[in-house]
């Protein structure tokens, strides 16, 4: 959600679906330390991604124009799932690479290189100049296939709040 409308957006969705009825920027206002306009920058990013919904009203005595806005659970949950899946591929395509390849790292892990790169680097990090030594694969591998599965069930549970509610 931070991707999407910034640091705020995350409390700007939830203050819109607790209340559960459409609500006004002014009432967000009163709710978030932010100016007006900030949060209505907010509600127009959510709404080109098409989490934010307005309806627009005319006051007939002063001429403004007032916006209510609504927060649709359901894209929220799209969203989240598309993350997670874009997540869940990088990481398997990541394990894959490792399975492939000889990792090494520093002491530091300041980052991680192919033998190929570590070699060039005559296994030295270039970061902190620390010896490079190669990184325990197995383990690496186990992590991220455990990362993998606790996303995937996480993607599992989307989707069943998603049909349940939605």
């Amino acid at each position: 959600m931070k991707k999407v409308g910034g640091d705020y957006a995350p409390e700007l969705v939830k203050i819109c679906e607790n209340r559960g009825k459409p609500i006004t920027d002014e009432e967000i206002g009163k709710k978030l330390p932010l100016k007006i306009t900030e949060i209505r920058t907010i509600l127009n990013r959510l709404h080109f991604r098409g989490i934010a919904a307005y309806q627009k009203t005319r006051n007939t005595n002063t001429g403004w124009y007032s916006y209510t806005w609504e927060i649709s659970a359901g894209r929220v949950a799209e969203l989240i799932l598309d993350e997670q899946a874009q997540e869940i591929t990088k990481l398997e395509k990541r394990s894959e690479f490792e399975e492939g390849h000889a990792i090494f790292n520093c002491k530091r892990k300041c980052s991680d290189f192919p033998f190929e790169v570590a070699a060039e680097y005559q296994f030295r990090c270039p970061e902190c100049g620390e010896t490079m030594n190669p990184a325990d694969a197995k383990k690496r591998t186990k992590n991220l296939k455990q990362h993998v599965g606790a996303l995937k069930d996480e993607v599992a549970l989307l989707k069943k709040y998603k049909e349940r509610y939605i």
